[in-house]
């Protein structure tokens, strides 16, 4: 393809994502036929919705907002059970929080965390946006939404940390899908097959990803298992069932 002709993709930019992109930096086929961007989730939204790209790994609230959209590849971010990396963290217990920050990283997350309040938790606190800041100003009554690496560094500085997905496991015994491959437009056949073989690389093969991974080091992070044991990334039966039951509550 012509530089002009390429399909532009978003890939989230965390450790859960690593094998994707290692099956997408090993992909000859998407050298040539694809542009790369990493973003944060949120970011990955807007260039999906605005038509900046062709395909993300974006938030599955996007999905509704599209006029158009296909679900790519046999793979997604998902959890069935504690996933580690989407928290609500503080000092307080459920029953007790008045407030609660939002992470303005990821809009599944913010739509769970509201989900879980109101469907499951029966608790009404105070929605914030959060800021850069806002994890200094957890406190008291105050709790707060963390997605993302950054999670595994403050999970060890509350008493009340509660893991979104296992308790969406405890509120609807399916698993939680945060993200999928969307496309915004239809995708040529040769390409989603491309596309989703790289993708499987990277996913069935953990152990190679981990090796090649100098994020693997960082001492607070367990690499291997966060991506085998607490990452699922099969997008099979039960969680395209978990996806539309997630879909169905936004907003309720």
């Amino acid at each position: 393809m012509r530089e002009v002709n390429k399909i532009k993709i978003s890939v989230v930019s965390y450790l859960n994502t690593i094998p994707f992109i290692y099956g997408i930096s090993h992909s000859e086929f998407l050298k040539k036929n694809a542009i790369i961007e990493l973003d944060y989730p949120a970011i990955c939204a807007e260039k999906l919705l605005s038509n900046k790209v062709d395909i993300g790994l974006v938030p599955v609230v996007t999905i509704p907002k599209l006029s158009y959209y296909e679900i790519l590849t046999d793979y997604c971010i998902g959890a069935n059970g504690a996933v580690e990396s989407v928290l609500l963290v503080g000092n307080s217990a459920l029953q007790d929080i008045e407030k609660i920050f939002l992470d303005y990283q990821s809009r599944t997350s913010v739509q769970l965390v509201k989900i879980l309040s109101k469907h499951f938790w029966k608790i009404s606190p105070q929605m914030l946006p959060a800021e850069n800041d806002y994890l200094n100003k957890i406190s008291g009554t105050t709790s707060g939404l963390v997605i993302g690496d950054r999670a595994f560094g403050v999970k060890q500085q509350y008493p009340f940390v509660y893991d979104l997905a296992h308790e969406w496991k405890k509120f609807t015994n399916l698993p939680m899908v945060f993200a999928c491959w969307i496309a915004n437009k239809k995708i040529p056949t040769e390409f989603k097959t491309a596309f989703n073989k790289a993708t499987a690389l990277g996913c069935r093969n953990i152990q190679e990803v981990v090796n090649k991974t100098i994020r693997a080091k960082n001492p607070q992070i367990n690499l291997e298992r966060y991506l085998t044991k607490s990452i699922d990334f099969e997008f099979n039966e039960d969680k395209q069932k978990a996806l539309q039951l997630f879909l169905s509550l936004v907003g309720k």
